[in-house]
């Protein structure tokens, strides 16, 4: 690949991490799944333990609309997106992302702080970029009362 293609496909692999975290601010689960390979793997670790652990587009979609369910407003902040090519059609790429999700509970709003780094597998099928396999480490989480400061 030229520096030219490598740029090209780069911006093309941002542009899908970025369209991920936009629906899922919009809590469109359903709209994010053509972003994932058929056969996709997502884990997620929240504190360095295993919490979901799923295979496939449905199994998903299934646990990604369970997790938001609860949460009226959600607000993804993609930072660093590093990414490596293997060749042609499959990449790897390091990304954070800070998450935002507001529910409420008794009365009150609260604000549920995520701090995440994704380890992520893309292959490109049919001129597209995918998500094969999604590693999630929620490496710090903070619940608190929205409004209130410690």
């Amino acid at each position: 690949m030229t520096n030219i293609e490598q740029l090209i496909e780069r911006q093309a692999l941002k542009d899908l991490v970025d369209t991920f975290s936009n629906l899922a601010d919009e809590k469109n689960v359903a709209a994010q799944m053509p972003l994932f390979t058929e056969d996709a793997i997502v884990n997620t670790y929240i504190g360095g333990e295993l919490v979901f652990e799923m295979a496939g587009r449905a199994q998903i979609e299934q646990v990604f609309s369970d997790y938001l369910a609860p949460f009226h407003s959600v607000y993804h902040l993609n930072g660093q997106h590093t990414v490596t090519f293997q060749d042609e059609t499959n990449a790897t790429a390091i990304n954070y992302c800070q998450v935002a999700l507001v529910s409420k509970q008794d009365d009150k709003e609260m604000l549920l702080s995520h701090y995440v780094r994704y380890n992520d597998t893309y292959t490109k099928q049919g001129g597209k970029w995918l998500i094969a396999k999604r590693i999630a480490n929620f490496m710090i989480s903070e619940n608190r009362e929205l409004g209130v400061t410690a």
